[in-house]
């Protein structure tokens, strides 16, 4: 039976969605603040809230804007049912009219962002929420969330498959992290450029091609590896991919050709010294007629390994521990700042841009933005442009942000494989630079106008 978790935002694949509310992937206080700003007359002010952040992690030289689509499918949820509203009366968390106001919340608002895929720098405006104050405040913490933990993970993957080139990535991290988290991750790994997921869910959910075959508890739990070799063999056809480092890897590759054939589709190493390995192996399997036997390598890869094995004859690679955290980085501290607002309910009350003014790092740019990328010459980005006035004629046919939500309504769904070509198009855009491994700013500057 299809359990309602496995269900959860299954939009992407054009199936029913039937998804417990979202309404309490929140912080308390998103709830009281807006228990007193409906006491205070204020809820109803039209405001603008922006997600942003302030740096790239250190060493990073852009970053990927994901979970955009999985932000889309929160928003639609985002209501207080009976049980979410008996558990915040129970604890006394707000008031009867706060509940009351609750009960019937549906964003109305309009929201605006880079469209997921693509790149962006210190200052970008990722998402531009607006609507009145009491309704946009609410989905602060659910919106970062999950485009902190997304673009992360695809920032990752994104200088993992980079360092790759054209060899393909398979993500394997699901038993490295939360289970649910797993699921989001391998989602964000396929949008910053791996090609395949072993996680089931990840597959049902968002229809990311899976592969698998088998551990070293399969071989374990033959009498010899030859008895497991054969029951894989028998089983998955000579297509398959042997793990042939249980015991003597030599060992293990001759005895798989042997049993599989020079049709044997792969084997894979999974520990030693890659480099120095995968050479070995690649010159028994032709020398055994195995001349089209792909060889995967998996062991704690990172961006900085898979680089490293450049000059190997590997075909593919298996990413788990690293990718599903960042590879360092399991967030890109983005924030979600109120940036304007209007002096009264009043639907035609005009904007007016606020800002925290903060001592150190943490101050921030009031006003509702635009964004731009201006190029080179040569189609190369050259510069982020960041305003709040009129939008620059050169700049015009060059603006970043897209409808995403229209008066509660999301008008921009897309499939993931949309999703995953506009960032290999994006990151082609970008000087040479930003695909160095070596640590360094921000490959372009921000500029506000």
């Amino acid at each position: 039976m299809r359990g309602s978790i496995l269900r959860m935002n299954t939009a992407d694949l054009g199936l029913p969605v039937d998804v417990p509310s979202t309404a309490l992937f929140t912080d308390q206080y998103e709830l009281t603040m807006l228990q007193a700003a409906l006491k205070a007359g204020t809820g109803g002010r039209r405001s603008v809230f922006e997600v942003f952040t302030r740096r790239l992690p250190e060493g990073r030289r852009y970053g990927v804007v994901a979970g955009t689509g999985r932000v889309l499918d929160a928003v639609e949820n985002f209501r207080f049912d009976a049980g979410v509203l008996g558990f915040l009366r129970e604890r006394n968390i707000v008031d009867e009219a706060t509940l009351q106001w609750l009960s019937g919340y549906r964003f109305s608002g309009d929201i605006w962002g880079y469209p997921e895929g693509e790149v962006y720098f210190p200052g970008s405006p990722i998402l531009r929420v607006e609507g009145s104050f009491a309704e946009c405040v609410l989905l602060e913490t659910v919106i970062l969330s999950i485009l902190n933990h997304d673009s992360a993970i695809a920032a990752a993957a994104s200088r993992m498959s980079s360092a790759a080139g054209d060899r393909p990535l398979i993500e394997m991290g699901a038993r490295r992290t939360h289970e649910l988290a797993a699921v989001a991750a391998s989602r964000a790994a396929y949008v910053g450029g791996f090609a395949t997921t072993s996680d089931l869910a990840a597959g049902f959910r968002y229809g990311i091609p899976t592969v698998g075959t088998s551990a070293h508890a399969f071989t374990l739990l033959h009498d010899s590896e030859r008895d497991a070799f054969r029951a894989q063999v028998d089983s998955l056809g000579r297509g398959t991919t042997l793990l042939v480092d249980t015991y003597d890897v030599t060992e293990a590759v001759r005895m798989a050709v042997e049993i599989a054939g020079p049709e044997l589709g792969a084997v894979r190493i999974d520990s030693g010294d890659l480099l120095l390995v995968a050479h070995r192996v690649r010159q028994q399997l032709d020398e055994l007629g195995a001349t089209e036997t792909k060889i995967v390598v998996t062991s704690d890869l990172d961006e900085y390994a898979i680089a490293s094995l450049r000059a190997a004859p590997v075909d593919a690679y298996g990413v788990g521990t690293q990718l599903v955290t960042g590879s360092g980085h399991p967030t890109c501290s983005m924030v979600y700042k109120l940036v304007a607002r209007a002096h009264s309910a009043d639907p035609k009350a005009p904007l007016e841009p606020v800002a925290k003014k903060s001592l150190g790092a943490k101050s921030s740019v009031g006003g509702r933005k635009w964004a731009a990328r201006r190029t080179d010459e040569y189609g190369v980005a050259e510069a982020e442009v960041v305003g709040t006035g009129a939008v620059p004629a050169d700049l015009v046919d060059r603006q970043l942000l897209v409808e995403l939500v229209k008066g509660g309504q999301v008008v921009a769904r897309e499939p993931l494989d949309a999703v995953r070509d506009r960032h290999a198009a994006a990151r082609a855009g970008l000087p040479l630079s930003a695909t160095q491994l070596s640590r360094g700013e921000a490959v372009i500057p921000t500029e506000y106008l």
